[in-house]
């Protein structure tokens, strides 16, 4: 299994952002909230992380979280990408108003990606 999040799998396009946020699905599993859509043409799964500055002052608290966000998206892709060769456009919404460990977010990212 690799473990690696490359270049290749980050979400960076404005284009397939915007077209994520228009036409993607979205479902929430507190504290993330998850937007995706299927992508055909894509050779890897795309992810992209976000949190918002309006809950988080702090440059350092947003750069923590997301920090974690792509950890546990890191070690579950493995299980987003075994299913019948699909790819997405994935973004991760952090909607939490506090900071929580990171066990919590473990357990929201691993039960959307299973959900996805």
């Amino acid at each position: 299994m690799n473990f690696q999040f490359p270049k290749a799998e980050k979400l960076k396009s404005r284009k397939t952002i915007e077209l994520l946020f228009a036409e993607g699905k979205s479902f929430t599993k507190f504290p993330i909230k998850v937007f995706f859509l299927p992508i055909e043409k894509a050779e890897n799964t795309q992810a992209g992380f976000a949190v918002p500055k309006r809950n988080f002052k702090n440059a350092v608290d947003r750069n923590r979280i997301k920090r974690q966000m792509r950890e546990a998206y890191r070690l579950q892709k493995h299980l987003l990408n075994s299913e019948n060769g699909l790819k997405f456009a994935v973004f991760f919404l952090y909607i939490g108003k506090e900071k929580l460990p990171y066990s919590k977010i473990e357990t929201a990212m691993m039960s959307l990606i299973k959900k996805l």
